[in-house]
């Protein structure tokens, strides 16, 4: 049965929604079947029907249901770690291509918009605020080395009081402001990709859960509760909900979920308000806080995360106590929507993008960063089909090892991990 949108999202209260996609009725064959209709494989199937390409999608409930339709909209600069980690992990020379794969990204994002006149409600402008003071130094030398060794120009250092007045709120102790990030409205971004994707060619059925997956007579058939799917090549970008499909890519990719609120009206994003001028903020805990102005003026702000499956009970109230840490004078405020999200992460935040194994490719453990990256690992996802794999080969190089324990015991693993994280994010 398919899920419907999650009704309490102010995403879901103010999308272009579309009418849905017929299911699967029967089998069917293709060139590529695509498993999951978020920003990767929306992405996958616009770039290939677009080249001409025979594409089936699957998605178990409806487009963009998932963390494209759910996440906190922001689109942020390079990759999850950031580019001093990279470089001592991965050597300079890896670390700069990686930097320009992602400012590919973010234009790619920018591009689709405007080649497909997305209405999402783009913004620019993100803040980054640091939360303790001994971070303060690493985080200024962050700022320089990505104007020095990587000419990056749209980011620069806000003093602490500067940071304050922008963002309403004297708890953090400086930070930056990239000019070259922003913001905008997910699942609008979703759907204009599915509207796109579609008008391409690429043929789109939603309510079909993918129950197993398996090679037959030389090619790849996708077995569901309505019919099967028979195609020569296969990408898997389902990210958090690819559960049962593919044991050793479960243990590599781990769901996790997350939570946003929005309050009532309050004028957040304009002169006086909160974020006055309209940017994004996020800020340097491990369990990251993120926020933004809405179009109408409400706060939209995440914090928290579970893992597990179950969501809490009252997310109102999981999320507004990590609000009223940044800012007391919301107590009395209305909170109008609230909803979680399952999200993906692996074991070094790297994305998981690659062949996984001959005609199955693998987009998913965007770690936070698909706004930017996940649709750009569609877009090179359908160029390594194509034929032109070197964009693909840069991240499939990229280390991302099992969890330990492997599907059965990550879960508590990064429960562990996670609560030492938060822990040291409080000390």
């Amino acid at each position: 049965m398919t899920a419907p949108y999650p009704p309490d999202s102010w995403y879901v209260a103010t999308a272009d929604l579309l009418p849905p996609f017929p299911a699967l009725d029967g089998d069917t064959d293709a060139d590529v079947a695509i498993v999951g209709g978020g920003y990767t494989g929306l992405s996958a199937a616009l770039h290939l029907a677009e080249r001409g390409v025979d594409v089936v999608l699957l998605e178990e409930n409806r487009v963009g249901w998932g963390a494209s339709g759910r996440n906190g909209g922001q689109l942020h600069s390079g990759q999850r770690r950031d580019v001093a980690w990279l470089e001592r992990t991965l050597g300079r020379e890896q670390a700069q291509r990686l930097w320009a794969l992602a400012e590919e990204a973010k234009a790619l994002v920018h591009d689709l918009i405007a080649r497909h006149a997305i209405e999402c409600a783009w913004r620019p402008g993100l803040f980054h605020a640091v939360h303790k003071p001994r971070h303060v130094a690493g985080e200024r030398a962050y700022v320089e080395k990505l104007r020095r060794d990587y000419a990056y120009a749209d980011i620069a250092w806000v003093e602490r009081d500067a940071l304050a007045e922008a963002l309403g709120t004297a708890v953090y102790f400086g930070g930056w402001r990239d000019a070259g990030a922003g913001h905008l409205h997910p699942l609008n971004f979703a759907l204009g990709l599915a509207r796109a994707a579609a008008g391409a060619g690429a043929r789109i059925h939603e309510g079909v859960r993918v129950r197993r997956l398996e090679a037959a007579c030389g090619r790849h058939l996708l077995t569901t509760a309505t019919g099967r799917v028979s195609a020569e090549t296969v990408i898997l970008a389902g990210n958090g909900y690819l559960d049962g499909i593919d044991a050793d890519l479960e243990s590599r990719v781990m769901p996790i979920n997350n939570y946003i609120l929005t309050t009532e009206p309050i004028g957040a994003g304009i002169p006086g308000g909160i974020l006055q001028g309209g940017e994004a903020a996020s800020d340097s805990r491990f369990v990251v806080y993120y926020w933004r102005p809405t179009a109408d003026g409400r706060l939209l702000f995440g914090g928290g995360e579970t893992y597990s499956r179950r969501h809490p009970a009252d997310i109102r109230a999981f999320v507004r106590r990590h609000m009223l840490r940044l800012y007391p004078r919301l107590e009395s405020v209305r909170i109008d929507h609230a909803w979680g999200g399952t999200l993906a992460v692996t074991a070094r935040r790297l994305p998981y993008l690659r062949r996984h194994r001959p005609g199955v490719y693998v987009g998913a453990g965007f770690s936070g960063q698909g706004v930017a990256i996940a649709p750009y690992a569609g877009r090179i996802l359908a160029e390594a089909i194509l034929g032109s794999p070197g964009r693909l080969d840069a991240f499939a190089a990229l280390p991302c090892p099992p969890f330990p324990g492997g599907r059965w015991l990550r879960a508590p693993t990064l429960v562990a991990a996670m609560t030492w994280f938060a822990l040291r994010d409080r000390l």
